[in-house]
């Protein structure tokens, strides 16, 4: 699947000379990542042009932080393709003011008008990023009080019980202005709330459903992730 993905990638990319690249951080798209590295590394990718925009973090955390969103991106991403710190523009969690960094984001978005491609997951409760079931569909970066649920999955990337009680995240307005969105889902767990994005009321209740009105989406799953969906779906959505 990561080697199918990166090559609609590629293909979405292959007029746009400076592209705008969001990457989600997490399981799910690891494997992704390592292989757009090899084609990189293999000279059958070119990404020395690209920009990178964050697209969540946990509020009191950065880079320097094991088990923060920009240090694993860092770690699995952008160190091993040494990308400049100059194209690479990532909540920073622990600034003195939070509504600054979402208009720092905002403005940096703005400098190519939209985002070209953004890797997105989804969270146990429908979240997208870190934008909770009930945020604003037209909304911009932002801290977002997590859900509970959001606070409990994310203990799995930190080696201690961390207090996880804010976000800040790209807003799904911001997202929904991107060209385009892969949602990417792996395993058995995932497959009832994909199930519900995909197949349930769009509702803000369930963020990853308001995706569905997106021009530009992609949904790849696995067979675990996919396994409640029904055939109508699977045979619509060619990436499943």
């Amino acid at each position: 699947m990561a080697a199918d993905v990166a090559d609609r990638v590629k293909e979405c990319l292959r007029f746009t000379s400076r592209p705008l690249f969001c990457p989600a951080s997490g399981d799910t798209p690891a494997a992704l990542y390592a292989e757009l590295l090899r084609r990189a590394m293999d000279h059958t990718m070119n990404m020395r042009e690209w920009s990178f925009v964050g697209l969540d973090e946990w509020v009191g955390m950065n880079g320097e932080d094991a088990g923060s969103c920009r240090y694993y991106i860092d770690r699995g991403f952008f160190h091993p393709l040494n990308v400049p710190a100059d194209r690479i523009c990532f909540f920073d969690g622990r600034a003195p003011d939070l509504q600054k960094e979402c208009a720092d984001v905002e403005r940096f978005i703005g400098r190519w008008g939209r985002i070209d491609v953004a890797i997105l997951g989804i969270g146990p409760n429908g979240h997208v990023a870190m934008n909770e079931p009930g945020s604003d569909p037209a909304g911009r970066s932002h801290v977002s009080e997590l859900h509970p649920a959001t606070r409990e999955t994310g203990q799995k990337y930190f080696s201690c019980h961390q207090t996880l009680e804010r976000g800040i995240t790209l807003g799904l307005g911001t997202l929904m202005e991107a060209r385009h969105l892969f949602l990417l889902a792996i395993g058995e767990k995932k497959a009832e709330i994909i199930r519900k994005a995909l197949e349930g009321p769009i509702t803000t209740e369930l963020p990853a459903s308001l995706l569905r009105n997106h021009p530009g989406l992609e949904v790849w799953l696995d067979a675990g992730a996919a396994g409640s969906l029904s055939v109508a779906v699977m045979q619509k959505d060619k990436p499943l």
